[in-house]
Order: structure tokens, then sequence, then C-alpha cells
């Protein structure tokens, strides 16, 4: 039977490692963003349980479930397929010693369903395999490494908004890295970890024994055109929401230590070529009146002590959900480029990066205030654009016509798709943060697959 093996060194404690892999959120944070695979089950890692997965292609869903078997923390355990598309499937993980590091090594053995197809298959599974675990390999070494640079007692983490881009990622994120989440929700609880909230007058028992509230629920921005009602939902579910939220925690006698409040780069307005920082005066439109006034509305929990980092947030990188998964179809059938001139500046954060700085705010006592949540490298719109096409190998010919998007979009293009932002991430830097993807390349190859 074909063998498919990757092997890893990492520089962290076996313990660490093992550790990791077993803990609730591990599976999320294994599935890279270009496979639809979805888990039925909150199974733990032990002998004999079975991991209910799916697998989707379109309207098609596939059942894949696996044992576990020779369970043997922290050296081993193995997933054996139960029923899936393969004929026969055993992935071993193994946690090797070695000193004051980590051989990782995951080794699959398989067959295929169809015999006479097997050579041909053969060569396509080891394609995605190698697709599959390089990404694996890097998202746990640089989960464990982030973790241990910020060695401290676990947190309980109440987040708002853990059904968006960045709330799905974050939740499994804290889990893995032995963080409790708490999720605060808006319907009626479903999960143990869920607590429900309402916005409009938040209620003490949504924070009982939490050290720390990451806030990232709000209206879509970039939805259609900024119209009066979408303005509304805009302000209502960012400012008035927010404010609500600060005056609850204020009220508190056993407060959270920490809010990490979702801010964005819209606050500095069209800005041209100017280098901006958190420094930077804000400046002029509708979303810089809401980025300001949303980060004025946690006055009251700042007058109260704690400790708020405010993250103005630039374009997160992933195709599962933002400007990236809207851009990839074109792009991918060959009719990408630059829009209008492509002169205005990116800037640009991989979601993976995103975490890692959330993280930091919530564990590193010198953030407070806003944080520029953007990587190293600020692109033009050209630039990022070639960028892309390179990475999925196609051509970068077409524009977009600035008529066209300011006809449909209004004041929603001018301020978001149109804007120049040229944010630079001045206050991680003070303080010695290191980003993952010193390139936008390097993110896109990686969150790509490519």
């Amino acid at each position: 039977m074909p063998v498919f093996t990757r092997a890893s060194e990492l520089e962290a404690p076996q313990e660490d490692v093992a550790r990791w892999h077993a803990r609730r959120g591990a599976f999320e944070r294994l599935v890279p963003p270009w496979q639809s695979v979805s888990r039925t089950d909150d199974d733990d890692v032990a002998e004999g349980s079975i991991a209910r997965l799916r697998l989707h292609a379109g309207p098609l869903s596939l059942p894949w479930d696996a044992r576990h078997e020779d369970v043997a923390f922290p050296h081993r355990f193995v997933d054996v397929q139960e029923r899936g598309p393969f004929r026969s499937w055993r992935h071993e993980h193994v946690f090797e010693a070695r000193g004051a590091k980590t051989l990782l090594t995951d080794r699959v053995t398989y067959e295929l369903p169809l015999d006479p197809l097997s050579r041909i298959g053969d060569s396509v599974v080891v394609r995605m395999l190698s697709r599959l675990f390089d990404y694996r390999h890097r998202v746990t070494r640089d989960d464990v490494r982030a973790h241990a640079s910020h060695d401290r007692a676990p947190l309980r983490v109440a987040v708002t908004g853990a059904s968006g881009l960045v709330g799905r990622a974050l939740v499994p994120y804290l889990t893995t890295g032995g963080h409790d989440v708490v999720r605060l929700v808006r319907h009626a609880p479903t999960r143990d970890d869920e607590r429900a909230i309402d916005f409009s007058a938040p209620s003490a028992r949504a924070f009982d024994d939490t050290d720390a509230v990451v806030h990232l629920a709000g209206a879509p921005i970039a939805e259609g055109r900024f119209d009066e009602a979408h303005r509304r939902a805009i302000r209502t579910s960012r400012v008035d929401a927010t404010r609500a939220l600060a005056r609850a925690l204020a009220d508190l006698k056993n407060a959270p230590r920490v809010v990490v409040s979702s801010s964005a780069i819209g606050f500095y307005g069209d800005r041209g070529d100017e280098v901006l920082d958190e420094r930077s005066a804000r400046g002029d439109g509708f979303l810089a009146d809401v980025c300001a006034e949303w980060e004025a509305a946690w006055a009251p929990a700042e007058d109260a002590g704690i400790r708020v980092v405010k993250l103005r947030t630039g374009v997160v990188l992933s195709p599962s959900g933002g400007a990236l998964r809207k851009l990839l179809p074109p792009f991918r059938a060959g009719l990408g480029g630059p829009i209008a001139d492509g002169r205005m500046y990116m800037s640009t954060i991989a979601l993976d990066d995103l975490l890692d700085v959330v993280l930091r705010a919530l564990t590193d006592d010198r953030l407070v205030g806003p944080v520029n949540a953007v990587g190293p490298e600020p692109l033009t719109n050209a630039q990022f654009s070639s960028t892309l096409a390179r990475v999925l190998r196609r051509p970068c010919l077409f524009r977009v016509p600035r008529a066209a998007l300011t006809t449909v979009f209004g004041d929603m293009a001018r301020e978001t798709l149109l804007a120049s932002q040229r944010v630079v991430p001045r206050a991680l830097t003070d303080v010695g943060h290191t980003f993952r993807f010193d390139t936008v390349e390097e993110a896109l190859r990686h969150v790509l697959g490519r």
C-alpha cells in the first residue's frame, strides 16, 4: 500500500506539541481554507473514540469517520478510517522528543477504492497530501511558537462575533493554546461554550469569570451601497453596541482586565501615498467618522481602568471570506486586474497574523489604545493584483474602471475599494512583534496552498 510521510522539526517541547493536537479546536486549525470539511461531533482524542467528518464538494456531501487508536500522549495517536472515500486509511501522528525540540511526523498509509485507477490516482493523492501537510505543519509550528512566546496563565475569553471570518478562526486558535473561550451569541445557546447576550443591554452574567473580552461583532461594511439603512446598521452595530458593552463592563465589580476590540483602517480615510501609523490624524468620510465614534465608545470601560486595545484592522487575507474570497473567481478565470489606475495602497494582513495580533493584545500590557493590525508590506492595488495573479499562475490584464464602481456602489466604493491607505504597524513593531509572513506573496501562497 502507498505510504505518505511528512516530518518537521519544531522548536517546542514534545509535551507542548502533543498537547496542542489534543485540545479542542485542533481539527479546525489544521483544515486548510481550500478544503471544505466539517466536523459533526466534539470528539476528544481518546482510545476508541470516533471523529465524524463530512467532506463537501458543491451540493455533494460525503461522510468520513475515523477511529482513534494507539493513543499514547505525548508520543503518538493513530486515526483509522471506518468509512469514507478510501478503501483504507491509517494516519499516524508521531511526536518524538529531541531535547527541547520535537520531530513531528505524519505518516499516512492508504488504499484507493478502484484498483485499476490506483496508479493514476496515487500521483493525485500525493500532490493533495503534500499540499495539505505542508499547510498543517506550518500552522502547527507557528501556532505553538506564538503561544509559547506569550507564556502566562490560561485566560477565560469572551468573544463576540465568533461566527464571522475572524471569530471562526480565533476561537480554535485560543482553545488549542490552552485558553477557555465563551462565545457570546444573540440566539439561545445551543453549545456548552455559548452564552446569550443582548447588545442593547448586555447582562453582567455574560461576563461571569471572564478575564478578557474580544469584541468582533458588527454589520458587514463592504456589502452594497452606503444607503441610509446600511449606514444605520453599521453605526448601530458598532458604535451603539460598543457603547452599551463598555458601560456594562464598567459597572462590573470583577470586570475583565482587557478588552480587544476591532476597529478598521477606514479611520484614516483616503490618504494617497502618506505613511500612516497610530499617531496619524483621522481622515474624512463616513467610515472615518464611524471608526472614530466606535473607538471613542470604549471610554466608560477605559475610565473604569480596563485596558482597551482597538485594532485598526486592514484587509484580511483569507479565501474563506472578505475581499480575497470575492477576488478569487475572476483572477482564477484569468480576468483579474487592478482597480482603476491601481495606485491606491492596500494594507493587508494574513488571517493567522491577525490571530497572533489578538493574542499579543490580550497578553501584552504594553499595548493599549489604537493598534494598526496590518502586515509589514503595504502594496498598491496594482502590485497586489499582479502578486495574486502570479501566485495563481494567471494573467493580470484587465482593469476595473473607476466609473463602473462608483456608479454601482457609490460612496462605498470611494471609501473602501478606491481609498488609498498606506498603513504601517508601528505599535506592534515597537513591542517587538514578529509576523508569520513578511510579504503578501508568502501569505497568499500559504492560504491558497500554492
